[in-house]
């Protein structure tokens, strides 16, 4: 068996995840929230995708991020035309997945020591 010595000084990382809710540094979250590395917001507005709306992308860009992810639940479902144009426009690269797989990519992303912010949908 191999150790490596962790050297990620990240404050939240995202240690398990279900159909019911994502668990970071091991508390469980069965609502909304952003995520970053260093920050979370728990009580992000949205609940679902279909509330999604453009002024909601305020607090990932704060955040300076790299890369967006948003994870749309138990399935992988692209938000409207209008979100999807904002995040062009504003040439961060963005990836939409089922949350399952976002949480699994905000871990590689995290782990490579870029700027990820993720905002999930449970």
């Amino acid at each position: 068996m191999k150790f490596a010595e962790d050297h990620n000084n990240s404050r939240y990382k995202i240690t398990g995840y279900d159909s019911e809710g994502v668990a970071i540094n091991g508390l469980i979250h069965k609502q909304s929230f952003i995520l970053s590395p260093m920050e979370l917001v728990n009580d992000w507005q949205p609940q679902d995708l279909a509330s999604l709306k453009v002024e909601h992308f305020d607090a990932f860009y704060k955040m300076k991020p790299e890369v967006i992810i948003i994870g749309t639940g138990a399935k992988q479902i692209f938000p409207n035309h209008e979100i999807l144009k904002y995040l062009v426009q504003n040439r961060i690269g963005y990836e939409i997945m089922d949350t399952q797989a976002a949480c699994r990519t905000f871990n590689i992303i995290m782990a490579e020591g870029r700027t990820v912010v993720a905002g999930m949908f449970i």
